[in-house]
């Protein structure tokens, strides 16, 4: 049976040359990159290439790259690590209600721990309230966090002018942004967006699970969370994940320096689906105009997602009805939304690639409609 994979913003398949790379690193220059012989000293020879290809994706410097195991601890460190520096300064943290659970978790811990949070729903349509960001930012706003691309529909966050309206009414605030869905998927320089620290993933585009990384600006100060050795500046000590690694800059580079040729095919392949979908009585779209044409969210409110899921995986074709790490409960991006909650519970989350072919869409519109009459 044809395997149709449209799960793509859950995790990509990891490229054959990211394989063969991680593979190499865990066979031949397997040695650890702090050892001082001439085989530890190679493997820190290409943790410093992945490092730089990194740097160069993000628009940054070398230094301001720290690796991780993934986005969620890259979020974790990001947002815990700069409340906790600034937390002597009072002041409170602003968030978006919508983000991924590995930024609202940890917004949450620091309000119990007494911090004052204050997490804004977005617009109806999903995207962000510039006006309601700006106004909730105070002169002792010690954090701003916000998602980049909706993990769920897509929406893509104005970084850069929210950044500028924050740093407007706070000028201390250390601003992080969860980029695990953007990297590789929209154009940004980190120089640009002004913001102080980023979460970023390995898994997401194409390279091996296990790796994350954060950018931090040069100058922005964090609390230490983790204690151990030196590696990644002390700010995620120990050994690194050297396979992994090198596997992501390498990737890094191939989504970014090929990305308008990738990100044509998706938006045509995107394009298309919203087209033929919404031919199908009934079927909903939940992401928002604009949104990247890599995230689709539909409902088939009167069908809960999780047979019309299974019933599409029997056929080869595989999606989700949210985020994975939500594993199955109601939609707290969609329900913000204000949408029904028939419609929350018939949500099915279709993530592209550019290993999706226009087929693709032909057979999964099909089977939809299999599903719905048969359902």
């Amino acid at each position: 049976m044809e395997e149709i994979y449209l799960d793509n913003a859950a995790t990509t398949r990891c490229d054959p040359q990211a394989a063969n790379i991680a593979l190499e690193l865990m066979t031949t220059e397997y040695a650890n990159p702090s050892s001082l012989h001439s085989k530890g000293i190679s493997a820190h020879k290409r943790l410093d290439i992945a490092r730089q290809q990194l740097a160069t994706s993000l628009g940054c410097d070398p230094e301001e790259v720290v690796f991780t195991s993934s986005g969620t601890q890259s979020n974790n460190i990001g947002i815990l690590g700069s409340a906790r520096q600034r937390s002597k300064n009072g002041g409170g943290i602003v968030g978006i209600s919508t983000m991924h659970p590995s930024a609202i978790k940890p917004i949450e811990y620091l309000g119990s721990q007494g911090m004052c949070i204050d997490l804004l729903p977005p617009k109806p349509d999903g995207s962000h309230d510039i006006e309601a960001i700006a106004n909730a930012v105070a002169e002792d706003t010690i954090l701003l966090v916000c998602d980049f691309v909706n993990s769920e529909v897509g929406s893509i966050a104005p970084i850069e002018r929210i950044s500028r309206a924050a740093r407007r009414k706070s000028r201390n605030i250390h601003i992080h942004v969860d980029g695990v869905q953007a990297f590789g998927k929209v154009k940004f320089s980190s120089r640009s967006l002004d913001i102080d620290s980023m979460a970023i993933s390995g898994h997401k585009i194409f390279a091996p699970k296990g790796c994350g990384a954060l950018y931090l600006r040069r100058g922005a100060k964090i609390k230490q969370l983790l204690f151990g050795s030196s590696q990644e500046r002390g700010i995620y000590p120990g050994t690194e994940n050297t396979p992994a690694i090198c596997a992501f800059g390498h990737m890094s580079r191939i989504v970014c320096d090929n990305f308008d040729e990738r990100h044509a095919r998706v938006l045509e392949i995107c394009e298309s689906f919203v087209k033929k979908a919404s031919q199908i009585p009934g079927v909903c779209m939940n992401s928002p105009p604009g949104a990247t044409p890599y995230i689709c969210n539909i409902s088939i409110p009167n069908i809960a997602s999780e047979p019309m899921i299974h019933f599409l995986a029997a056929r080869g074709i595989y999606l989700s009805g949210g985020s994975a790490c939500s594993k199955g409960a109601l939609s707290p991006v969609l329900t913000a939304m204000g949408l029904e909650r028939r419609r929350i519970r018939g949500a099915l989350r279709i993530s592209f690639s550019p290993q999706n072919r226009a087929e693709d869409v032909d057979k999964l519109i099909e089977a939809l409609r299999i599903g719905i009459a048969t359902l």
